[in-house]
């Protein structure tokens, strides 16, 4: 495994691993896979297991995972900021963590999910700064970061409104001049400090949605290289990027990051490579309709919308084929279980879009899924068809 020291003088894995998409077994984390990862992931060589309060189970089970090795990790946290109302949130949220985690110290800690400087100078005000040099004092906070999902232009307010340890962004060849982007990237890195890139595969949406021109355009480049190693490569080539946070569920994609994590040098990409990532973007931006990573922040809808599905199945929808993308809507919605969670169930609350790390319209594009995947035989063939297996409908509406 390869290693980068930043400012703070640890030596970081260039692979870390993302615990929000731990494997789960119904709704709940099963730890024992987790454990396996976990495990696998830190005998190859990754050091930095990046976690939050905001993830259903997720700390503790991390806390399962890392029995014997805490002192040779590097843990990373976050405060849940969108729940801090006064002073007292600050501390009651991260010692909950610690709890949760069963350690007296977080390594790496990130306000979670800023978004505009707006919100950077709420926390403020509630008392974060001195907070945050309180606990940097006594040790409980080694490094203390953001995570940032927004506009560029607010990404580089954030980055001088503090002097910030390091910073954690959305960053992959399709974003790369969306949110902070490149430009946000390296400005962090003129001030010295280390960026996380998460969202390298963008929920998985550069692995196994692609568009067909897409995988066409990979394939005849280079057949030996997966698309996720692809994706990877692109990121490190790039010296600015101190480490690649991946969310693996699987052994074999641990084994795989591994490798191309080993394998890849800054500068490694030919002049070939880097044209057939701007033809891949370009094909890209065309062909899918909703830039969702399946974060799941936008959850659970009151009205029972599964808006990341609906949403993931309309992609596939556009840039797939129609039968694929309402198949898997017939299939991923519920359409054939007893609870549905249509697109058609929104009623433009707009409770979900505050939350949306990526600003999607969510209410609207809800109502553009719905008419395209729901035409005027789609209920009627579903019902059927429950009829047929015995199911009886329990649609929330």
């Amino acid at each position: 495994m390869r290693y980068n020291e930043g400012k703070s003088g640890d030596k970081l894995s260039v692979l870390g691993f993302g615990c929000m998409r731990f494997p789960r077994k119904g709704p709940v984390i099963n730890v024992e896979e987790a454990r396996k990862l976990v495990e696998t992931a830190f005998e190859s060589g990754v050091n930095y297991f990046d976690t939050a309060y905001l993830y259903p189970g997720s700390e503790r089970a991390l806390a399962a995972s890392i029995t014997g090795i805490r002192d040779k990790i590097f843990i990373a946290d976050k405060m849940p900021t969108m729940l801090c109302v006064s002073a007292s949130d600050f501390s009651k949220f991260f010692s909950k963590s610690l709890e949760r985690l069963k350690t007296d110290h977080i390594d790496y800690y990130l306000m979670h999910m800023l978004t505009e400087m707006a919100t950077w100078e709420k926390l403020r005000e509630l008392g974060a700064e001195k907070w945050i040099a309180e606990r940097k004092k006594n040790g409980a906070i080694r490094h203390v970061g953001f995570s940032f999902h927004g506009e560029q232009s607010e990404f580089l307010k954030i980055i001088d409104a503090y002097d910030w340890d390091f910073c954690q962004i959305q960053y992959n060849y399709i974003d790369a001049h969306n949110q902070a982007g490149q430009t946000g990237l390296l400005k962090a890195v003129s001030k010295g400090m280390p960026v996380m890139a998460m969202e390298p595969l963008l929920g998985g949406r550069l692995t196994n949605s692609l568009p067909k021109r897409v995988e066409s355009v990979f394939r005849e480049e280079n057949p030996k290289y997966s698309f996720a190693e692809w994706a990877l490569r692109w990121l490190w080539d790039q010296r600015e990027v101190t480490l690649v946070l991946s969310g693996m569920n699987g052994v074999e994609q641990i084994c795989e990051n591994v490798r191309v994590a080993d394998e890849t040098r800054p500068g490694v990409l030919t002049a070939r490579e880097r044209e057939v990532f701007r033809l891949v973007r370009d094909e890209f931006n065309a062909a899918f309709k909703v830039r969702c990573t399946g974060c799941h922040y936008c959850m659970p809808c009151p009205h029972g919308v599964d808006i990341p599905t609906c949403f993931a199945t309309y992609n596939a929808y556009c840039s797939i084929n129609k039968i694929t993308g309402i198949k898997q809507y017939m299939f991923n919605i519920g359409g054939l279980a007893p609870v549905q969670h249509y697109a058609s169930q929104c009623v433009s609350c707009g409770k979900c879009e505050p939350k949306c790390p990526q600003r999607i319209p969510i209410s609207q594009t809800l109502k553009e899924v719905a008419g395209k995947m729901e035409s005027f035989w789609f209920k009627p063939m579903t019902a059927a068809a429950r009829a047929i297996i015995g199911v009886n409908a329990k649609a929330r509406k």
